[in-house]
C-alpha cells in the first residue's frame, strides 16, 4: 500500500521500520468511530462549500459501505497499513476514485486519531458505567437479603464488632457509585471534540467545528487547537478511575477469598467461579477472585505507562503519543472483564450465617458495649475500658465469652454491673442499639438500601 506521506521521500522505509511504526493491529478496534468521524467531517465540508453534494454522497455511501463490510467480516484489514485511518482512507479512494482523495481536506491524522479515540473511549466509559450498576445492584440484593445476618466486623484483622453482613456489603456498594461518578466526570471532561484542530494551528478552510461536536454528542470543541492534538488527559483520568475501581474490586476479591477459606467459612462460592486442584482432589479454590486481585497491577500498570509517555514530551503531537491506545484499550477492556466475571460471582456466592454468628460471638466483639454499659451508668469511659479489659482477661484465662461470666464475679469487678447486662450485650442488642446515621443499625442499613436504590 502506498503510503499516504509519499512525495516528500526519495527512499522507501525498512520494512522493520513500518512494523514499528504502524499500530492497525491494535488501535483497528476503533474503525466504527474513525468512519463515523469522517462522515461527520465530509457532511460539514459540504455544507462549507469545500466538496459538492455528488462528492459527499460518494463518501457517505463508500464509508458506509467500508463500515458493513468490516463489520460482517467480509474486509478484512489491510495489516500493512499504518493505521486504521490510512487503510480507511485507501479503500474509500479504492472504491469511490477521487471523491476519496478529498475526505481529509482541513483535518490532519493528529485531530482524527484524537477524535477517535474520545468517541471510543467515551463509548467504552459509558459500558464500565453500565457494569458497575449492574454489580452494585448484584451486591445490594445480597445485602438486602442479610439485613440481619450477624457477622464480626474487623480492624486490623482482628474482631472488632459486630455488625450485619448487609452492612459491610453496603460498603462496597458506597466505593463502587463513587466509581461511577468518577468515570462520568471524566467523560464530562473528555467530552470535547477536536476535530478541526488539524496538525496542531487549525486550517485555511471556513470551517464549521462546533457542528461537527454537536453531530457526534459532544458538548463543545477543544478551543485550542495546539491542546487539541496533544491533550491525552482524558486517558490518565480514565485510567485513574479504572484503577480505583480495580483496587476496589480488589479489596472485595480479597475479602471473598478469606470468606470463602476454610478458616472463615462465611460464604461459599459457587463451582462456576471456582476451580480445583490437579493433585490435591479437596480444594475448591477461588480463582476468579484471585485473578482480579491480580489483575488490579496489570491496570495501574496501564496508568503509570501513559503518564511515564506523557510527562518529557513538547507540544503539540509526537509519535510517542501511539502508546496512549495500547494502555488505554488494556485497562479498560480488564476492567469491563473482571466486572464481567465479578457480577455473577456475587449473584451466585452462598452466605453461611451460622458461620458468621458462631464467629461474631467469639472475639469479645461486644466489649466496646460492656464499657458504654457502665459509662451510662456514670463511670467514667477511661475506667470503664480499663474494667472491661480486667474482665476480659478473666475470659481468656477460663475460656469464656463474657456472657458466660456469672453476675456475682462481674460484681467483683463493678458493683455497677447489674443483671440487664447480658441483654445490653447480646449481639442482637449491639446492632440495634446502632442509632447513628451509616452505622449498622438495622434502620441505618435500611436507609442505606434506600440511597443506593435511590443513586441507581
Amino acid at each position: 500500500m502506498e503510503k499516504m506521506w509519499a512525495g516528500r521521500f526519495e527512499k522507501a522505509s525498512d520494512k522493520l521500520a513500518d512494523d514499528f511504526n504502524s499500530s492497525i493491529h491494535f488501535d483497528s478496534k476503533m474503525y466504527k468511530h474513525d468512519i463515523r468521524g469522517s462522515m461527520e467531517h465530509a457532511a460539514m465540508l459540504c455544507r462549507a462549500g469545500i466538496i459538492s453534494a455528488e462528492e459527499l454522497g460518494s463518501i457517505t455511501a463508500g464509508l458506509a459501505s467500508i463500515l458493513n463490510d468490516i463489520s460482517s467480516g467480509e474486509l478484512q484489514l489491510d495489516m500493512n497499513a499504518e493505521d486504521i485511518h490510512m487503510f480507511v482512507e485507501a479503500e474509500l479512494t479504492r472504491r469511490i476514485g477521487d471523491a476519496g482523495k478529498k475526505l481529509h481536506t482541513a483535518r490532519s491524522r493528529n485531530d482524527q486519531v484524537a477524535l477517535d479515540l474520545r468517541l471510543y473511549m467515551r463509548d467504552e466509559a459509558l459500558s464500565v458505567v453500565e457494569l458497575l450498576k449492574k454489580l452494585v445492584r448484584a451486591i445490594l440484593e445480597v445485602a438486602k437479603a442479610n439485613t440481619e445476618t450477624i457477622m464480626p466486623g474487623y480492624t486490623h484483622l482482628q474482631r472488632a464488632q459486630p455488625i450485619t453482613f448487609a452492612h459491610h456489603l453496603l460498603a462496597y456498594c458506597m466505593m463502587f457509585l463513587r466509581d461511577v461518578s468518577r468515570v462520568l466526570d471524566a467523560v464530562l471532561r473528555m467530552n470535547y471534540s477536536p476535530l478541526g484542530s488539524c496538525a496542531l494551528a487549525g486550517t485555511t478552510y471556513p470551517t464549521d467545528r462546533d457542528s461537527v461536536a454537536l453531530a457526534l454528542g459532544f458538548d463543545g470543541i477543544t478551543m485550542n487547537s495546539i491542546d487539541g492534538v496533544s491533550d491525552r488527559d482524558f486517558c490518565v483520568e480514565l485510567e485513574a478511575a479504572f484503577s480505583v475501581i480495580m483496587m476496589h474490586l480488589s479489596r472485595f476479591s480479597e475479602e471473598i477469598i478469606l470468606w470463602s477459606s476454610w478458616e472463615f467459612k462465611f460464604v461459599e462460592l459457587d463451582d462456576a467461579y471456582t476451580t480445583g486442584s490437579s493433585i490435591m482432589p479437596q480444594k475448591k479454590n477461588p480463582d476468579m477472585a484471585e485473578l482480579v486481585r491480580g489483575k488490579c497491577g496489570r491496570v495501574y500498570g496501564d496508568l503509570m505507562a501513559t503518564l511515564t509517555m506523557l510527562k518529557g514530551l513538547p507540544l503539540a503531537y509526537n509519535k510517542d503519543m501511539q502508546e496512549d491506545k495500547e494502555a488505554v484499550f488494556d485497562s479498560v477492556e480488564t476492567v469491563k472483564k473482571c466486572l464481567e466475571i465479578f457480577i455473577p460471582m456475587i449473584e451466585t456466592m452462598k452466605p453461611l450465617p451460622e458461620n458468621m454468628y458462631a464467629a461474631a460471638k467469639r472475639g469479645f466483639i461486644n466489649a466496646t458495649d460492656l464499657a458504654d454499659y457502665l459509662t451510662k451508668r456514670g463511670v467514667p469511659f477511661r475506667s470503664a475500658y480499663k474494667t472491661v479489659g480486667t474482665v476480659i482477661g478473666k475470659c481468656v484465662k477460663e475460656n469464656k465469652t463474657l456472657d458466660e461470666i456469672p453476675l456475682d464475679e462481674y460484681k467483683q469487678f463493678s458493683e455497677v454491673f447489674d443483671a440487664d447486662l447480658y441483654e445490653e450485650i447480646s449481639l442482637e442488642t449491639c446492632i440495634k442499639k446502632r442509632i447513628s446515621r451509616g452505622s449498622t443499625g438495622y434502620d441505618s442499613v435500611k436507609e442505606q438500601i434506600a440511597y443506593v436504590e435511590a443513586e441507581l
